[in-house]
């Protein structure tokens, strides 16, 4: 009985200890929104980081957010140094490529969790609206992959890039 139980706790164990060793080594979540407006009313919304912050999620969510900017007020060089509660973390971002078709940033998280992750942002005129895509991606070491194994980045991250996506909507769509 004591080795059946003994058996049953190693294989609990081993066997997401096991999976997550085979699960990728990147990660990548995205979300797109077709917005009524052009790439040049989106841009400065994106590469503009005071802009961002009025429709980011991830910073709205602690009203008692720390933040600081530092470099250029837009494009490449500008940065954000935050510090909030649990669900924002501690970390910085910053835009190191900038388009009018493509903002990239950045983005160091150092609490709750630490990574170095890539934000993209993407803008495809189709008509008169734009295609603006959200992506986060970057390496996915063996504790990620072993959390992701209960938890859903995607969804998590996913959802927060829609709630921003239809802030960003809200914004621009609106009538001057």
């Amino acid at each position: 009985m004591l080795k059946t139980i003994l058996i049953t706790i190693v294989v609990i164990i081993a066997v997401p200890l096991v999976l997550a060793a085979f699960r990728p080594d990147t990660f990548r979540v995205e979300r797109t929104a077709l917005i009524k407006a052009p790439p040049d009313k989106l841009y400065p919304q994106i590469n503009d980081l005071r802009m961002m912050n009025t429709w980011n999620p991830f910073t709205l969510k602690d009203p008692g957010l720390h933040g600081e900017y530092r470099g250029p007020a837009t494009g490449p060089g500008a940065e954000f140094h935050f510090a909030g509660n649990k669900d924002v973390g501690k970390g910085s971002i910053a835009i190191v490529e900038s388009k009018p078709t493509r903002v990239t940033l950045k983005l160091d998280m150092f609490e709750p969790i630490e990574g170095h992750n890539i934000v993209e942002f993407t803008l495809v005129p189709q008509g008169d609206a734009t295609q603006v895509t959200w992506a986060l991606h970057g390496p996915s070491p063996y504790i990620t992959k072993l959390v992701g194994l209960f938890m859903n980045m995607d969804k998590m991250v996913g959802g927060e890039f829609e709630s921003g996506l239809a802030m960003l909507r809200a914004r621009v769509e609106k009538k001057d």
